[in-house]
């Protein structure tokens, strides 16, 4: 029993000594065993140990009855400790997954409270990670899924680490009696009807039953694909280094990739660099929903192939995949009338447009293309406008949302396409930032 209480400190701290520069720790407590022995852990090594700022953050989802009474039970747990308790009640999106919207609500919260250099501890443990790569496998998930729960990842602006994953359960329960601490049963725990909590009651027991070590092996056999998934993501960048080119519309600030060596990797790595360049963007499909991408690998030369995802839209387009998301999934109004052309316009949907050098005299207004459009370009007289944006393959779903320059029914500018954007001899030009805000990122 006393081994118990000096023996989970001790293995603590290694876990813990990469962030003892942090700015704060917060401890996410449901006031569960986990948690709690978390909590009393860091606060009982602040004694001994010189650790950052200590707080803990409670959510509350409002889902059962039960719960209203555990934000005071968290007080009085935290009070008795000296640490600084948040409670924060959350509203749960109604859906198919129940246990799923918890958790969104449960960390939107923590990525607003997480700040930059911040570190948020969750007391996740080795019993739980068996029942996520259990629970994964059953649902065919990938290597990147059966690597398991990570010990570290970003959350909001900091990190957030679950030092206890190489811990059980029962090693948990024995810390908590050898303090006598008290905690939080949720009933819901026992509701079998919830996949985990099956897999918890039911199927563990008769594993453990046969195999008593299976619970470390299978977390053995997580961090083994987690290693593996790293190498997969050393193989993602390479892939992807040769695919991130230079090209003439950077200035759109768009996520892109050149398509041709992406078409060049077998299929496997093509998925597997893609999925590395679209994480951070968007949901990924399962492996049974990649028939998008292929679709828009095999469309013709001519075609303009979309990939819809969770998120945003993949685009095939002037040689190149482009990443849609924001404003730029949204048809921009017709435009507008200019009547202050010394300031910026913002247009609906589509950024802002700006001149630069004396504005051109005249009522004058922003529109988009609707076809037919003809522009008088120096050197070589009247032109199409569809022509001229063939001859600088300006992207398809570009096109209907280049701010456009009138003056009348005269187009005088084309916004950001040089020799089109604006007058020589008048030494003025038009240009459009196409988004008021980072649109990179979903």
């Amino acid at each position: 029993m006393n081994s118990s209480k000096s023996d989970l400190p001790s293995r603590l701290l290694p876990h813990l000594e990469p962030w003892l520069n942090a700015a704060h720790w917060r401890i996410a407590f449901s006031g569960g065993l986990d948690s709690t022995v978390l909590l009393h852990l860091l606060a009982d090594l602040a004694k001994t140990e010189s650790l950052p700022a200590l707080s803990a953050i409670h959510i509350h989802h409002g889902l059962q009855a039960a719960a209203d009474a555990w934000p005071q039970h968290c007080q009085s747990v935290c009070d008795a400790l000296g640490v600084p308790l948040l409670i924060k009640r959350v509203q749960v999106q109604p859906g198919a997954s129940l246990e799923r919207a918890a958790r969104d609500a449960r960390y939107a919260v923590f990525g607003t409270q997480t700040q930059a250099n911040d570190v948020l501890l969750t007391g996740q443990h080795r019993d739980d990670q068996a029942e996520t790569l259990l629970f994964r496998l059953l649902r065919g998930a990938g290597v990147r899924g059966l690597s398991g729960m990570p010990q570290q990842r970003p959350v909001g602006q900091g990190t957030m680490i679950r030092p206890l994953l190489d811990v059980s359960r029962a090693e948990l329960e024995r810390y908590a009696q050898a303090h006598s601490l008290s905690w939080i049963e949720d009933p819901s725990n026992q509701d079998r009807q919830f996949s985990r909590n099956y897999l918890r009651h039911q199927i563990l027991p008769l594993l453990t039953g046969r195999w008593p070590q299976v619970q470390a092996s299978m977390a053995r056999s997580a961090a083994h694909l987690r290693e593996a998934q790293g190498l997969l993501d050393e193989l993602a960048q390479i892939d992807l280094a040769n695919a991130v080119t230079a090209h003439d519309f950077a200035w759109l600030g768009l996520p892109s990739l050149e398509l041709a060596p992406m078409a060049a990797l077998s299929a496997a790595r093509q998925r597997n660099a893609l999925s590395h360049w679209l994480e951070p963007l968007t949901r990924l499909p399962d492996t049974d929903h990649w028939s998008g991408w292929a679709n828009l690998c095999d469309a013709a030369p001519d075609a303009a192939p979309i990939w819809r995802l969770a998120d945003g839209e993949l685009h095939r387009s002037a040689g190149r995949l482009w990443w849609l998301s924001g404003d730029w999934l949204h048809t921009p109004m017709i435009g507008a009338e200019w009547q202050s052309p010394a300031s910026a316009l913002r247009l609906a949907d589509n950024g802002h447009v700006t001149f630069s050098g004396q504005t051109p005299v005249g009522p004058l207004r922003i529109g988009y293309r609707q076809g037919g459009e003809v522009m008088l370009v120096a050197d070589r007289g009247r032109r199409d406008l569809k022509r001229l944006l063939n001859e600088r393959a300006v992207p398809g779903f570009v096109r209907g949302r280049l701010p456009l320059l009138f003056r009348g029914d005269e187009l005088l500018a084309v916004a950001n396409l040089p020799g089109l954007d604006g007058h020589g001899q008048d030494g003025w030009k038009l240009h459009w930032q196409p988004t008021d805000e980072d649109q990179g990122l979903s």
